[in-house]
């Protein structure tokens, strides 16, 4: 016969399992997806220090910096930050983290700035703007404005 001591107990034993059952399948939250929006070369030292900073505290996270207008300037072979820095250092060390760098071909167009000057590794999109707002509305990326 089943006494109120019993029904306690095995409904406390079935508790205990539950939580540690629970603690032992315990899923890791999915990678952020984040669009870094560069349309300002002045900022991109900035934004790829904003980007060391969320890989190295979630290194899973899928990024994309996308690229426009005076932002691209950064990702042309021999540019250099305002101390005389190259660039191309920084930008690869990101992509070897997977961070997917994009430039607008409207701006390389307006600009006639030849696409073979870009970066190795960086992917040219046929619009910046619609890139981001593709990556925003259609992947559910975070956006972020440095």
């Amino acid at each position: 016969m089943l006494t109120m001591s019993k029904i306690l107990a095995a409904a406390s034993m079935v508790a205990v399992l539950g939580l540690t059952g629970c603690a032992s399948t315990r899923q890791e939250p999915p990678p952020i997806k984040t669009v870094y929006h560069i349309n300002d070369s002045t900022n991109a030292m900035a934004a790829m220090n904003n980007i060391r900073n969320q890989l190295a505290a979630s290194p899973k996270d899928q990024i994309v910096a996308v690229t426009h207008g005076k932002g691209i300037d950064f990702l042309l072979d021999g540019a250099t930050d305002k101390d005389g820095n190259p660039y191309n250092i920084k930008v690869d060390e990101l992509m070897a983290q997977k961070v997917d760098f994009r430039v607008c071909n409207n701006t390389l167009t307006s600009r006639k700035i030849d696409p073979k000057t870009v970066l190795p590794g960086a992917t040219i999109v046929p619009s910046g703007v619609a890139e981001v707002a593709r990556l925003q509305f259609r992947e559910g990326y975070v956006y972020l404005k440095p």
